[in-house]
């Protein structure tokens, strides 16, 4: 127990609990975007794969603690390695230079995640914490928020940031991992853009098709 509260202590402690929960996130978003795209095949088929999901409800429940455990370590780690990262040098350059091949997703890290953060909590007030009563809840759920060209535009930045976002952490953390090598490493950045232009095409579409096919 010892060397495991050291190991976490350290930062390579702190960013392999990053690199596994950030695994688990993206597993779950493979996940939550092939459900999402059942709304593509019209509103019963959709209606359809919510009604599997409510008969995996304790299944689900125990998936909900494990995402809401990760979400904490996630950002409290997170929150202390920038703060360490800072605290260490707290006095800024006053040229900033592009090296080590720095990149629009390492350098903007924190900011984004703090605002997928928020947008998660959004998220989750309109389409979690809703009266479930009514098979078509989460569907009058979605297409009340999307009727707002606002939050279509709000979700659409959101899915964008979040692609940022991954197209760093999601190479990141098979470095971490171990698989730093000269060998895979541009596979797996080749991979991290198109996971992080997937993940920003298939959730970014959503909102807009939900807009044009049953609003408008």
């Amino acid at each position: 127990m010892n060397w495991f509260l050291e190991t976490m202590r350290a930062s390579i402690g702190k960013k392999l609990m990053m690199a596994l929960t950030g695994l688990g996130f993206c597993l779950f978003l493979i996940i939550h975007l092939i459900g999402n795209l059942t709304l593509y095949g019209g509103k019963d088929v959709f209606l359809s794969y919510v009604a599997h999901l409510h008969a995996l409800d304790p299944i689900l429940r125990v998936a909900e603690i494990g995402l809401l455990t990760f979400a904490i370590i996630h950002v409290a780690t997170g929150l202390t390695l920038v703060w360490q990262n800072w605290s260490a040098r707290p006095v800024r350059y006053q040229v900033k230079k592009n090296a080590g091949g720095r990149t629009l997703g390492s350098a903007t890290m924190p900011y984004t995640g703090l605002f997928i953060l928020v947008f998660v909590m959004v998220h989750l007030l309109n389409f979690h914490f809703i009266n479930h009563d009514r098979q078509d809840a989460v569907f009058q759920a979605m297409t009340g928020t999307f009727a707002s060209p606002l939050y279509v535009i709000f979700y659409t930045i959101a899915v964008i940031v979040a692609a940022i976002h991954i197209s760093h952490g999601f190479w990141s953390l098979f470095q971490t991992l171990g698989a730093n090598h000269p060998k895979y490493m541009p596979g797996i950045r080749g991979m991290g853009l198109v996971f992080s232009l997937l993940v920003a095409a298939g959730f970014g579409c959503i909102p807009v098709y939900v807009y044009v096919r049953f609003i408008m």
